[in-house]
C-alpha cells in the first residue's frame, strides 16, 4: 500500500503541476508587505486561539529580510519579474500536527497522524510596480519527523499551561527529508484609493513535503497603502482588515501520507483516503506604524482526508524594521 502511494506521488511530481496546497504560514502575501528591505518578523499559530486542540495544532516562523541576503547563492533558483524591486529573506519554521485526541496511547486509525516539521526557507519577493504584480519564490530545506522536536515542544507547552499531556507521538511520521520549491503570483485587480483592494492569488508547491496548487482572491479594506505603487502622501499609520479564500488541488502531503523516502512510519493516511480539493479561508486585522507591524489572523480549512474534519486556528505576527 505504501509503495503504491509513493509510486502515485512520483507520477504526480511529473504530471500534476501540468493539470492544474493548504497554506499554513505565508510570509510573502502583499497584505503583509512591510515598506522596507530590512526587517525582522515573528509569527505564531496555535489552535488554542480557536478553542480546538487537533490537526494543525501549532506553528511558528521567524523571518529576516535584508539586502545582505542577496548574496545567497540559492537566489539563482528564484524567478524575478522584469523592472521589479527585490526583497531577499530567510526564515526558520516549525509546524506540529496531531489527531483529534492526544490522550490515547495507541494509534487512532482513520484520524490524522502525529507529525512535526522544521525547515529553513530562503525566499525572494519580486514586485513589479508598473503592472502591479508580485512574484514570490522560496526553497524549503528541512526535516519531518522526531528530529523536528514536535513532541518535546507540545509537551512543554501543555505542562506550562497545565493542560493534558499528549500521548501517541511515538507513532508520528518518521524522519525524512523536506525539499520543496514554492512559487506564488499575486496581481492587483482593482483598487479604490487607499480604502479597498482586490487581488488574485495563485501558488504552486512542488517537492517532498507538498505537491499542490492553489488559487483564489484576497480583499483588503481600511486605511492602507498600496504595496504596488509609490505614493507621495502615504499613510503613516495603517489599520485594515483582509479576507482571503483559496481553493487547493492536492497532489501529496507528507504530514498526512509520510515522507517520500522513509517508508517506516507506523501509520499514514492512504492515497485513497485523501481529499484532492480543499478550501481555506483566512482573515485578520493588521496594524502598521512606521517601523512596527502587528497582525492577528484566523484560518479555517475544510477536511483534508475523507475520514477527517474541518479545522481552524489563529495566530499573531509582530515585526520591526531594522
Amino acid at each position: 500500500m505504501i509503495y503504491e502511494c509513493k509510486k502515485y506521488y512520483a507520477i504526480n511530481l511529473l504530471f500534476f503541476p501540468l493539470l492544474s496546497f493548504s497554506q499554513r504560514i505565508d510570509n510573502t502575501a502583499s497584505f503583509r508587505e512591510i515598506n522596507s528591505n530590512h526587517y525582522l518578523r515573528y509569527h505564531y499559530d496555535n489552535d488554542f486561539f480557536s478553542g480546538t486542540d487537533y490537526y494543525y495544532t501549532q506553528g511558528h516562523n521567524i523571518e529576516l529580510v535584508s539586502p545582505k541576503l542577496s548574496k545567497n547563492p540559492i537566489n539563482t533558483l528564484f524567478i524575478k519579474l522584469k523592472n521589479s524591486k527585490q526583497k531577499y529573506g530567510l526564515s526558520f519554521e516549525q509546524l506540529g500536527f496531531t489527531p483529534t485526541n492526544i490522550e490515547p496511547e495507541e494509534i487512532l486509525y482513520d484520524d490524522r497522524p502525529f507529525a512535526a516539521t522544521a525547515a529553513l526557507k530562503p525566499f525572494l519577493i519580486s514586485t513589479d510596480t508598473i503592472h502591479k504584480t508580485m512574484l514570490s519564490s522560496n526553497l524549503t530545506i528541512g526535516i519531518i519527523g522526531p528530529f523536528a522536536l514536535g513532541k518535546e515542544i507540545q509537551t512543554e507547552i501543555h505542562e506550562w499551561i497545565n493542560h493534558k499531556i499528549p500521548h501517541g507521538w511515538e507513532y508520528q511520521i518518521k524522519n525524512d527529508l523536506i525539499l520543496n520549491y514554492d512559487i506564488s503570483h499575486e496581481k492587483e485587480l482593482y483598487r479604490f484609493n487607499n480604502l479597498f483592494a482586490l487581488n488574485s492569488n495563485s501558488k504552486l508547491r512542488l517537492g517532498t513535503m507538498n505537491t499542490n496548487i492553489s488559487g483564489g482572491l484576497t480583499t483588503t479594506f481600511g486605511k492602507i497603502n498600496s504595496p504596488f505603487i509609490a505614493l507621495k502622501n502615504k499613510n503613516n499609520v495603517q489599520i485594515y482588515l483582509y479576507c482571503q479564500g483559496l481553493v487547493t488541488a492536492v497532489g501529496y502531503d507528507a504530514s498526512l501520507q509520510g515522507g517520500l523516502f522513509n517508508q517506516s512510519s507506523p501509520y499514514v493516511i492512504t492515497d485513497q483516503n485523501m481529499e484532492r480539493f480543499t478550501f481555506q479561508s483566512n482573515f485578520g486585522i493588521v496594524l502598521r506604524r512606521k517601523t512596527f507591524y502587528f497582525e492577528y489572523c484566523h484560518s479555517e480549512l475544510t477536511k483534508e482526508f475523507k475520514t477527517g474534519e474541518a479545522h481552524r486556528w489563529g495566530g499573531f505576527r509582530i515585526g520591526f524594521t531594522l
